[in-house]
């Protein structure tokens, strides 16, 4: 090397992200401008950009003319866009991450229809398959926008609302994957009135989770909100939504998006839950997984003294006021073994360095990188002894 340049050159630089969340009602109705106007804001309206879509077929079983509103949609409101057909359809759940045709066929149909980075994907389903679209979008020509519509809670007040896009592989959750932000969100809340009501009640979970770690406040309104939400009264869930989909974006802009280090606050309950979907074969739902998670480890931050025992009792009567329960056969069935291998696969996950989220209060959270194998043991089985 000659001795007049230096030995390294230093590349330092900064992105800006920025994208909304909208909440509405019938996005496709002709009368609601929402989607026409984002995408006349984005200036990118020529006759030669496209849209590619992608529903989860579960959606289409319960809103049957939901293609058919799309088309008319598009057709009057947004003529200047190529609306690929037909629109794609995919099984959603968890089926659509663990089995990579699903993921090949949203890549293929965007090598076949020309879909460039200046067009548009837009998913509509549960977090599954906005999971399974953005991953797709992200991977192919290095990006495409993004448009995400969430049609589940759990989708509206968390997944949906965040950066992070995957698929499973190897046997893991959420094993590839990108941290890719969509240009826009849609929450309509029409799609919520046709859930059943053990997805209606997943998704509450997550709401549970982010009080409990950042709002107090929220925390009690939950408590007092629950018997309201369980008989299903839409206003109530929609500001439901609302206030976790803003906690979680708050964090994210505020914290460290890309997970850079290994702190992950909003995985409070995580390490635990996503080892059991899969020990269960997804027949627990994430959410279902999740209330068992903010359980354990609830539990866990009380026997290692952060918290006391009147506030354990408090968050478990909350998680069981919206009908979460613990005494799923499949839970008594994974013995304390998976624990250690659910540990083991989150500090992997996390990149070497083990660190969880427990409480030190409600609305409070601290960070530990050791785990007490005796307590976490006693934790469990108190666990399994909830009635």
């Amino acid at each position: 090397m000659n001795e007049q340049f230096p030995n390294k050159i230093v590349s330092e630089f900064q992105v800006s992200f920025r994208y909304e969340v909208y909440f509405t009602k019938h996005l496709f109705d002709s009368a609601n401008s929402c989607l026409r106007d984002f995408l006349y804001s984005e200036g990118n309206l020529r006759s030669d950009k496209k849209v590619l879509i992608v529903i989860d077929s579960e959606v289409l079983h319960h809103h049957p003319s939901l293609i058919s509103e799309i088309k008319t949609y598009f057709q009057n409101r947004i003529p200047s866009l190529q609306l690929m057909e037909p629109i794609l359809k995919i099984v959603g759940g968890e089926e659509c991450k663990n089995e990579t045709i699903h993921w090949e066929t949203i890549v293929s149909a965007i090598h076949t229809y020309g879909i460039d980075r200046h067009s548009y994907v837009i998913g509509i389903g549960g977090g599954a398959i906005l999971d399974l679209v953005g991953y797709a979008a992200a991977v192919s020509h290095r990006g495409i926008r993004l448009i995400r519509i969430p049609t589940t809670v759990l989708s509206q007040n968390d997944s949906g609302v965040g950066v992070k896009n995957s698929i499973n592989y190897f046997g893991k959750k959420n094993f590839l994957g990108t941290f890719a932000p969509p240009v826009a969100v849609f929450n309509d809340s029409h799609f919520l009135t046709s859930l059943n009501d053990r997805d209606w009640r997943s998704g509450v979970a997550e709401a549970i989770k982010v009080a409990l770690i950042k709002d107090k406040t929220f925390f009690e309104w939950l408590e007092a909100n629950s018997d309201a939400c369980t008989k299903r009264d839409l206003n109530v869930m929609q500001s439901l939504i609302y206030q976790c989909a803003n906690l979680h974006m708050s964090h994210i802009s505020k914290g460290d998006p890309f997970e850079f280090g290994s702190s992950r606050p909003l995985d409070f309950g995580h390490w635990f839950a996503h080892k059991l979907e899969y020990l269960s074969n997804f027949s627990i739902r994430h959410g279902e997984a999740v209330a068992c998670g903010i359980a354990l480890d609830s539990i866990y931050s009380h026997l290692i003294g952060l918290i006391n025992k009147e506030d354990v009792i408090r968050i478990i009567q909350l998680l069981q006021s919206f009908g979460f329960s613990f005494d799923d056969p499949k839970l008594f069935q994974i013995g304390y073994e998976n624990l250690a291998i659910a540990l083991g696969e989150f500090r992997e996950h996390l990149g070497g360095k083990l660190t969880l989220l427990m409480l030190n209060g409600i609305g409070s959270s601290q960070e530990i990188y050791e785990v007490n194998e005796k307590h976490l043991e006693t934790a469990f089985l108190r666990l399994l002894e909830i009635k």
